[in-house]
């Protein structure tokens, strides 16, 4: 019972980044990981497919 559920943990985290960063601060935040995500996610594309193309190279 004494444990904090999900959805408490989500607004802990928020009112942190509030209190670190500031309210202005957040967007540009969060901007910048979507972007970041965005980068991983094409970077991981392109090498998955680099491998798809080696092994067939090699088959």
């Amino acid at each position: 019972m004494g444990l904090i559920a999900g959805q408490e943990w989500i607004f802990i985290i928020i009112a942190a980044a509030i209190l670190i960063f500031g309210a202005k601060k957040i967007p540009e935040l969060a901007k910048t990981m979507g972007k970041a995500r965005v980068e991983y996610e094409k970077g991981k594309f392109e090498s998955e497919k680099e491998l798809k193309d080696l092994k067939e190279k090699k088959d």
